[in-house]
């Protein structure tokens, strides 16, 4: 798996040399746990509590990992991503649906283990809004469509926009046509590459074209007259450019070649990626894949120590085993109407306490006071100068700031009811198995770690004394006896 680094320090409470130590604890992290560590992201002087646009090295770590070059952002401690919730919980839920997951190499998990159900929790109600605010756009975006006007994006190739409607480009529907034929006759997607780049046609955004480009190209209804929005299909709302007699013919001969063996292998998802460890020697179990000797393509988790050093025996576990095993043993501890009383309580407890930033607000806030109290008594007895007066003004100031500082990190924890905490958590008692996105919100919601032994498996929830031990006796086919690693990764 490859990591990249990101290390940040603040000017008020922290020197140059804090990030040489960051830097340094990450890479033995990395080390220890079999992680590569492919860069380095820093922001120097930067305050994760406020101005996130201004830490460059930061969102520029965002965008990279679009490019799916790593798996993992190692911190040395969670802080160091994001101080609030709120912008924890958006740049995660960024990074969550690039394949990438944030992990502290000095804390197991953030504010103890309740709190990450709360993050989760928040941002359950953040998507919650979300997907709110897109149905209010949907509405608006299927009332254009209804009328045949389209609402932006690009337009296909050999087509202009022409007042948010879709018109035959005069230079280039001629070249979509003769592509379909060529297509439609036997001619190759190579032997048409080679001709367009021969002629110098180029793609809508001015790229040669390439294997890419025909995916969605020959199977775009839009070049035989279909308007599509949605589930708003509007026949002959969009003038035809190619005849529906070769369309039908191009898709007979994409279907065929759909079945040929693939060119490329989908990555495989790996539910329990950083909670899995060897019972052994405790090292991190990592997800992979691999070729049996008759064929059958395997996928399982590893210890890094037996993979990689050859200094752990520990046997190879079957992916789809363990993953259904703490997903069915998550759900039973879901169930238990006592365990959920006693979150929703430790929940509503946990709202209460303040965070870091803002009992430090506080402390400087309680100074500055007593600074400015101190400062008029002087003023009260007659000792009044230049000096006097410029003193007062500073701390007066640095008051005004403070107490903007102390609201708005007040405003950035809301507060939950016990109704809405106690809904929240039961929704999870309607998890449906057979969906990978749910099963990995109920593991990530409320697993902390599991420790895979030779005759047991150790499952850590989120919540104070939440240890369950599970003796592979009183399990039906372990698939742990006889599992070695296949005879060749993929």
């Amino acid at each position: 798996m490859n990591a990249v680094i990101y290390a940040r320090f603040s000017s008020d409470r922290q020197r140059e040399e804090s990030i040489e130590g960051q830097v340094r604890e990450c890479r033995a992290y990395a080390e220890k746990n079999g992680l590569t560590v492919i860069d380095t992201y820093i922001d120097r002087a930067k305050s994760a509590s406020k101005d996130t646009e201004k830490r460059e090295d930061f969102l520029r770590m965002i965008r990279d990992s679009s490019r799916r070059l790593f798996d993992t952002v190692l911190v040395w401690k969670l802080d160091r991503f994001a101080r609030s919730r709120f912008d924890s919980a958006h740049y995660k839920n960024i990074l969550k649906k690039n394949g990438v997951k944030v992990v502290s190499a000095t804390e197991h998990i953030a504010e103890g283990p309740e709190g990450i159900i709360l993050e989760s929790m928040l941002e359950g109600m953040a998507e919650y809004y979300s997907a709110e605010l897109a149905e209010k756009i949907r509405r608006g975006q299927t009332e254009n469509a209804l009328k045949g006007s389209r609402n932006g994006g690009t337009p296909p190739f050999g087509y202009l926009m022409v007042d948010h409607r879709l018109q035959p480009d005069p230079v280039t529907a001629p070249i979509a046509l003769e592509i379909f034929k060529c297509y439609a006759e036997g001619i190759t997607i190579k032997e048409i590459i080679t001709d367009l780049t021969r002629r110098g046609i180029k793609t809508r955004t001015g790229q040669n074209f390439k294997y890419s480009s025909f995916s969605s190209l020959l199977k775009n209804r839009t070049y035989i007259g279909e308007f599509r929005y949605r589930d708003t299909i509007i026949p002959g709302g969009v003038p035809a450019i190619v005849p529906q007699e070769i369309f039908d013919r191009v898709q007979i001969r994409v279907e065929k070649n759909r079945h040929a063996p693939a060119m490329a292998k989908a990555a495989d998802k790996y539910l329990l990626t950083t909670k899995l460890f060897c019972g052994k020697c405790g090292r991190m179990m990592a997800g992979e894949s691999g070729t049996s000797k008759t064929g059958k393509i395997h996928h399982y988790y590893k210890c890094g120590n037996a993979k990689r050093k050859k200094t752990c025996d520990k046997k190879a576990v079957k992916k789809d085993w363990i993953e259904n095993l703490v997903v069915q043993q998550t759900l039973l501890m879901v169930m238990d109407d006592a365990l959920m009383e006693r979150l929703v309580d430790r929940l509503l407890d946990l709202q209460g306490e303040e965070s870091f930033d803002l009992r430090l607000f506080q402390k400087q806030l309680a100074e500055v006071e007593k600074g400015i109290e101190n400062m008029l008594n002087a003023i009260q007895a007659g000792i009044l100068t230049a000096s006097t007066k410029e003193r007062l003004a500073a701390l007066e100031a640095q008051k005004a700031q403070l107490e903007e500082s102390v609201l708005r990190e007040r405003i950035k924890r809301p507060v939950l009811t016990r109704e809405q905490i106690a809904f929240f958590l039961r929704k999870f008692r309607d998890t449906n198995t057979a969906d990978e996105e749910e099963r990995q919100r109920l593991i990530d919601c409320f697993v902390n770690a599991v420790f895979v032994f030779e005759d047991k498996i150790v499952l850590t929830f989120n919540y104070k004394d939440g240890t369950k031990t599970i003796s592979l006796d009183d399990v039906e086919s372990s698939d742990l006896e006889g599992f070695g690693p296949p005879r060749k990764s993929l």
